[in-house]
């Protein structure tokens, strides 16, 4: 074999590559992004064809993966938590469906909000669903659980949810990779040829004679599963459950070995019996886990009528919200730690902002210009870098709340009666989910204004080519918005009054008006010149 030094997200889709994977499906959000580069980036992906476009969305996304299985071949799609609310119909259906080839769904979660909403923790989902969830601790384990979960998958004609953190997801370590690839599938159709088709009838077969009945056998498989342990203590006053990230943690504390009994866990269901050898030992419970207390609740349903303590976020030993990092891991299992002062404490916190010369500078510029007669609070804006316009010196903006929001929310501020009634969109954001809510807004004529503001990227993931890019004015005509009322601007400094003009003219307009402020990427633009330039010289 030999070694590579891998992300955790590199780790997974060299996994991918080498099971016999036919396709990657995802839509970028930080921290599972370079899951999908890494593929883009990779020869063997390019020599075997491998499918690895991004989609329009999640659910688009898992669909599409899930067409891949029906036809036999086995994939992977990607999302961060977030993006898995938006997917969750396709993978919570799925679990009933079953699956043919082996289909894996790799989630990033993102404790602490490092770039996201909120930390929600996907296990969540894979319980709902009862589908089989892994989650590595390292970058070996994110490997050799792509793998290992691709057979799992196959093996009960089910879905599995690979459930990576920000630390695993964005940090290095060495992976021995496999010096051959796994043959792809050949296409094959299901031996069911109503296996998908969730009428009711056939979704309650499905249920209770697949998925409900393999839950025995998900738990068995867990309780000997190479990726949970039993790691026997000497000191029997405390034992650990830790999962994830969280068993790196606990190794950096303990460089010698673990005092107390440990069970590892990489593999749900979790394992009863295992956990319960654990609880009868011990006098006391800790649960290190990343997220939120996943593990914690279902212990303190196992042992409800035990008196033994346990221990984690919910009795306020693990703090309730935020990442772990070894010195919280330390003061819970009662090691001294020497006070480290965080930079945040000594150094004044610089915000966000946009890039020098980004085009939503010289937007937000013209379109406070117009707003400051009709007052604040009536901008309502989405995900993406133009969110920044929230801080100052802009305090532009005054929504941001969930892919394509701002443009059903300003038509319902509209419906209730606010106007001007303004939406601020991007265009990938557009096409992800705001297609539908300015549909919406058609059949009505609603009385309110969108900017789509077209930069031909997914700017805020890296720069992701967007599926809108050239085609923006040509959907909003699609969904029958009047053309008079499409208009397109340059956002420069020197079209500052041309802009001013345009948006005061389509915010008084009283009916449904589409403006485009399309300039490309200054970050993209710089990459694009750099490529050219080095092009031109390897002629």
């Amino acid at each position: 074999m030999k070694k590579l030094l891998l992300l955790g997200d590199e780790a997974v889709a060299q996994g991918g590559i080498d099971s016999g994977i036919s396709g990657f499906y995802g839509y970028p959000g930080t921290p599972s992004t370079e899951i999908i580069e890494y593929v883009q980036r990779s020869p063997q992906a390019k020599e075997r064809n491998i499918h690895r476009e991004w989609s329009v969305n999640e659910k688009t996304a898992m669909e599409a993966a899930l067409g891949m299985s029906y036809a036999g071949k086995r994939a992977i799609v990607t999302m961060k938590h977030v993006g898995l609310n938006v997917a969750a119909d396709a993978f919570v259906n799925s679990a009933i469906t079953g699956v043919n080839g082996g289909l894996i769904v790799a989630v990033a979660d993102d404790p602490s909000m490092h770039s996201s909403q909120n930390e929600q923790d996907s296990r969540y989902y894979g319980k709902f669903a009862f589908t089989p969830m892994l989650e590595p601790s390292n970058q070996q384990e994110a490997y050799d659980m792509v793998h290992y979960g691709f057979d799992l998958s196959e093996k009960y004609k089910l879905p599995l949810l690979l459930r990576l953190t920000t630390r695993i997801a964005h940090s290095r370590g060495g992976v021995e990779v496999k010096d051959e690839a796994r043959p792809e599938n050949e296409v094959r159709l299901p031996d069911d040829p109503v296996q998908f088709v969730l009428l009711p009838n056939i979704a309650k077969r499905n249920y209770e004679q697949h998925l409900l009945a393999e839950q025995p056998a998900l738990i068995e498989e867990s309780e000997k599963s190479p990726f949970n342990k039993y790691i026997d203590g000497p000191d029997k006053s405390m034992g650990i459950v830790a999962s994830g990230i969280a068993v790196n943690y606990l190794m950096e504390n303990c460089p010698e070995g673990c005092n107390y009994p440990v069970v590892k866990i990489g593999q749900y269901p979790l394992p009863y019996n295992m956990l319960k050898k654990l609880f009868d030992e011990v006098d006391t419970v800790l649960v290190l886990e990343e997220g939120y207390p996943f593990i914690e609740e279902q212990l303190r349903g196992f042992f409800n009528t035990s008196p033994k303590p346990i221990k984690g976020r919910l009795d306020g030993t693990i703090p309730r919200t935020g990442e772990l990092n070894p010195n919280i891991v330390a003061k819970a299992i009662g090691k001294e730690i020497e006070i480290v002062y965080s930079p945040n404490s000594i150094v004044k916190a610089r915000p966000p902002q946009f890039c020098d010369g980004c085009g939503h500078i010289f937007f937000y510029k013209a379109l406070n210009d117009v707003m400051e007669k009709y007052g604040k609070g009536r901008v309502f804006a989405d995900i993406g870098c133009y969110t920044l316009a929230a801080l100052s010196p802009f305090n532009a903006i005054n929504s941001c709340v969930d892919m394509g929001a701002s443009v059903t929310m300003a038509k319902g501020a509209a419906d209730a009666g606010l106007l001007p009634s303004v939406a601020v969109i991007g265009d990938s954001t557009f096409t992800h989910s705001g297609i539908t809510g300015l549909l919406d807004a058609v059949r009505e004529n609603t009385n309110m204004t969108l900017f789509i503001l077209d930069n031909s990227a997914v700017g805020m993931t890296g720069g992701q080519k967007s599926a809108a890019t050239g085609r923006v004015e040509d959907i909003v005509k699609g969904l029958g918005v009047d053309p008079d009322h499409i208009r397109i601007v340059n956002p420069i400094p020197k079209e500052h009054q041309t802009m001013v003009k345009v948006f005061s003219e389509e915010i008084a307009y009283p009916g449904l008006s589409v403006v485009i402020p399309r300039r490309e990427c200054v970050q993209t633009y710089i990459r694009r010149i750099k490529m050219q330039k080095k092009a031109k010289a390897a002629k």
